[in-house]
């Protein structure tokens, strides 16, 4: 028996010697890759295939010792993951030792260098002694092509996996690195080799006196001379090298006084691309020098590109770059600075780029203008009006410019906030005139053309109220053109004073930064709109079209904004006193604060007033919902029952959901107590009695969810009780979609009340905790549910997982997700599209759990490609573009059907829609291919 298993076991040895013999003496590849093969199975230990080796690795003839080398190399790349410590020391030692060995023995050598070093079990220690072998034995300049890329993987991958050992070695690691790259011509070998250089650079790797001989290893090379070959199969292309080679460059100061001397010199090149390259690098070397490498070469560099006209947006950028690094020098004496002796060309050249044609060059020129303009007392008075003069004219380009105008505003803001007397004097002056204008031509119906610029002059006037000194010319310019709205001197429409309101918004967020702009602003702006509001909603004999504009939805909204904008950062002194104002205006009908305040009658919303004062509670949501918290609010208890009563109305919508919100942004921000408890206890019982049956339930329910949302935002115990009932109205026939909607509304975050900006309490967890204390009954509910009111459910609960942190859902997955599938199922497109957004990401984050469902998911998916909601049928391809991220081997049966279905969009009448189907296919076929 001893000898029947002596033999069985020398029958597996015997078939690897026969192996290795095929590769050594046969001359034949296919056996290196049966042996690796066989390593990794486990048929046969590294160990073993060195014993069958032993006479290969010893043979006198260095073409065999190359094969036997070769061999194991190539084992050792297949399988360097399962070597262990002492094996991966011992052959260390081995291959060490043989790069002393002929030069035909080097590269296989090499190559099993390359496989030792990407073992995890490489001991320390090992990753220096392998590299002082390679610089002290190995010629690398003197081996071909891809033995020297080779050496260049090796200290890549021991400077990915050992750097502080690396670093050990100090500067005669750099010298050892130098001499391996000294002379390198390939282009394969070039972006590696440069990397290597950024990375020791960069990582801190100690150069020690060999600074000037890595600068001239590299910038041998500059400026790249290279075209690649036709049918190049590397890919590899002149700006690839160009870029990698300027990363290396502009990497360090301690390069700049090799490399300004080299780039001057080549700026006055007769080469165009020579010019060019140098330009470019110079720019990229400003993010990174200082005023000590600099100083000395701006006369020169100044001499050079002045002499330069034909690459002004390159010249221009690289001055950029220039301006911003001297924002960060300081300096005792003005008269140092170098940049007084250059100013009048400096600015000649900027406002020239600002008249140009080419939009690319009037934004560089715009950019540079902006920190030109930063440096202190260089602008003189008549540089600041040239500069006025060309932002006026930059910033009423027609829609095609559309980029320069945006920059032109940005600008103007804030060159505005350090020449405040500048832009008084030259730019608001203009932009007076321009308004008038378009107030006349407004006047006179005049073409779309005059309305655009009226529309841009908006824009300008808010961009530049940067200046508590400009807001006081502005503002007043403004509000005086809403009042020509209210008089009826214009041919208004609602999207004018929305426009305006936009403006005030915009204003309203500079002067956040200033807190005499913001009180002046909030003084002011405040006064103004309301008073305009109420009168626009006095009764008249004649009701004026032009007036009712004012009312409207979305023109109150706007509003809104404005009003809250001007609230949230009032401080709690000045906010105490302008409540003392506004709460009476709305609660007692004093009106005495308002500009222009003879109004034909009494202002009395609450009371019995027009439908028109009512829609102004609105406004009065805007300012109580957005003051800070320790602000006492007066007759709080008369306002909180008169938003009550309201909130139910049910002849006004628009007036009784603002005044649910209203109430609800107040309760959020009461502290508990008796007070607190009271007012909640007459909302409860005022949703029972409107939620009965009768004119109100729609109202009631509104009142229901923006409680509800109020309370769940400070985790208040009221709030499960309030969306137990919440929930209970999805069985509801009437109110049921609604219920379900409102579990949008509960995850989502508001702009107009409840926000963590106007002071509203809104716990970080919020969604997380209504997740776990309220799906688990969504989903029993929905089990429960018939069968008509399942949507309902399926909703909600699209709803809440939509706006769910992934995090928090992924552990829930595999019980939701069943949930979500049927959901696709709904015909609610509402349902669809929440569904759709929630399960993309999951596709990216959980391809696991995803791939056990994919059957369902093509099909479901590809049938919502062609739904009738534009939005759906995107929302669907772009899910179908997310499946192939599942595992390959799942998705290519379907690989067929898939590209057949989605050749259908590709004809969609919807240019997003076709698309995204375009992104999809492509992707779907790409699937499995090699690489993909």
């Amino acid at each position: 028996m001893a000898a029947a298993a002596a033999v069985e076991a020398a029958a597996p040895m015997g078939a690897l010697w026969g192996l290795v013999h095929d590769f050594v003496v046969g001359q034949q590849e296919g056996p290196a890759d049966q042996v690796a093969a066989d390593v990794k199975s486990g048929n046969y230990t590294v160990l073993q295939v060195v014993e069958a080796l032993g006479s290969s690795l010893e043979n006198p003839e260095p073409r065999t010792r190359a094969r036997g080398i070769q061999l194991l190399s190539q084992v050792l790349l297949h399988c360097h993951t399962l070597l262990l410590e002492k094996e991966v020391v011992h052959l260390i030692l081995f291959y060490e030792n043989r790069l002393k060995d002929h030069h035909l023995v080097i590269p296989s050598v090499l190559q099993g260098l390359k496989a030792l070093s990407l073992c995890v079990a490489l001991p320390p220690g090992l990753a220096v002694s392998v590299l002082k072998a390679i610089f002290q034995e190995v010629h690398v300049q003197s081996l071909p092509q891809v033995d020297r890329h080779t050496v260049y993987n090796i200290i890549t991958n021991f400077m990915r996996t050992r750097e502080e050992e690396l670093k050990s070695l100090g500067a005669d690691f750099t010298f050892g690195f130098i001499q391996v790259m000294d002379g390198e011509k390939d282009p394969r070998n070039l972006l590696v080799a440069f990397r290597i250089v950024h990375d020791l650079i960069s990582r801190d790797y100690s150069l020690g006196p060999f600074v000037e001989e890595l600068f001239e290893v590299t910038s041998c090379y500059f400026p790249i001379d290279f075209t690649p070959p036709p049918n190049d199969p590397h890919g590899i292309q002149r700006e690839d090298l160009i870029l990698s080679l300027r990363a290396v460059l502009a990497s360090t100061p301690r390069f700049a006084e090799f490399l300004l001397p080299l780039l001057i010199e080549k700026v006055d090149s007769e080469v165009l691309s020579a010019k060019l390259d140098s330009l470019q690098t110079l720019n990229a070397c400003c993010a990174v020098y200082g005023q000590k490498e600099l100083k000395d070469f701006l006369p020169s560099l100044w001499a050079s590109i002045r002499r330069e006209s034909s690459q002004r947006r390159t010249i221009l950028e690289m001055l950029l770059g220039f301006l911003k690094l001297q924002q960060k020098w300081s300096y005792e004496d003005k008269d140092q600075r170098p940049l007084n002796g250059f100013k009048d060309q400096l600015c000649s050249l900027v406002f020239m780029a600002l008249t140009d044609p080419s939009t690319q060059l009037q934004l560089v020129g715009i950019r540079t203008l902006t920190v030109l303009g930063a440096q202190p007392d260089l602008l003189s008075s008549e540089d600041l009006e040239l500069a006025v003069g060309h932002l006026y004219r930059l910033s009423f380009l027609k829609e095609d410019s559309q980029s320069c105008r945006v920059a032109a505003l940005e600008a103007s803001g804030t060159l505005a906030a350090l020449y405040p007397v500048a832009f008084s004097s030259h730019l608001v002056p203009k932009l007076a005139e321009e308004l008038r204008v378009g107030e006349s031509n407004l006047t006179n119906g005049d073409e779309p053309t005059q309305c655009s610029r009226h529309l841009c002059c908006l824009q300008a006037l808010s961009a530049v109220s940067t200046h508590p000194s400009i807001v006081k010319e502005t503002l007043p310019l403004l509000l005086q053109h809403l009042w020509q709205v209210n008089r009826g001197n214009m041919v208004a429409q609602s999207s004018d004073v929305i426009a305006v309101c936009q403006s005030l918004r915009q204003m309203a967020e500079k002067c956040q930064q200033d807190p005499e702009s913001c009180w002046y602003f909030h003084q002011t702006a405040i006064p103004c709109l309301l008073a305009l509001a109420v009168q626009a909603s006095m009764p008249e004999k004649e009701p004026s079209v032009l007036r009712k504009v004012l009312l409207e939805d979305e023109v109150l909204a706007a509003m809104v904004s404005v009003i809250g904008t001007a609230t949230t950062h009032l401080s709690p002194e000045l906010a105490a006193q302008s409540v003392t104002y506004i709460v009476p205006l709305f609660l007692d009908g004093n009106v005495s604060f308002l500009p222009e305040n003879s109004f034909p009658s009494r202002f009395q919303p609450f009371q019995d007033g027009s439908s028109g004062q009512r829609r102004l509670i609105a406004l009065l949501m805007a300012f109580v919902c957005s003051l800070p918290r320790n602000v006492e609010i007066p007759q709080l208890n008369q306002l909180m029952r008169e938003l009550l009563e309201l909130s139910c109305c049910h002849s006004c919508p628009f007036s009784s959901t603002a005044a649910a919100k209203c109430f609800a942004g107040l309760l959020n921000k009461h502290p508990a107590g008796q007070q607190l408890d009271e007012f909640l206890q007459l909302a409860v019982d005022k949703v029972e009695a409107g939620l009965g049956s009768g004119p109100c339930r729609s109202q009631a329910f509104t009142l229901l969810l923006w409680v509800t949302k109020a309370l769940v935002l400070r985790y208040h115990p009221l709030s499960s009780c309030l969306t137990a009932r919440l929930m209970g109205l999805l069985s509801d026939p009437e109110l049921g979609p609604a219920a379900a909607d409102g579990f949008s509304l509960l995850m989502s975050d508001c702009t107009d009340v409840l926000t963590r900006a106007g002071h509203a309490e809104v716990r970080i967890m919020f969604r997380q905790r209504f997740f776990t204390d309220n799906v688990p009954a969504l989903v029993q509910g929905f089990h429960a549910a018939p069968q008509d009111v399942k949507p309902n459910y399926l909703k909600g609960l699209s709803h809440v997982l939509n706006r769910l942190p992934k995090p928090v859902l992924l552990p829930e997955l595999p019980t939701l997700l069943f949930l979500l599938l049927e959901a696709l199922s709904c015909p609610d497109c509402v349902v669809q599209l929440s569904t759709l957004s929630c399960l993309q990401p999951l596709l990216l984050e959980a391809p696991q759990v995803m791939s056990l469902h994919v059957d369902t998911l093509v099909t479901k998916f590809l049938n919502l490609s062609s739904s009738p909601s534009m939005a759906v049928r995107i929302a669907a391809l772009q899910c179908m573009h997310a499946l192939t991220r599942l595992p390959t081997p799942v998705l290519l049966p379907y690989k067929p059907q898939v590209i057949r279905a989605l050749a259908k969009p590709l004809d969609d009448k919807k240019r997003l829609v076709r698309k995204e189907a375009v992104s999809a296919r492509g992707e779907w076929f790409l699937l499995g291919s090699p690489g993909s």
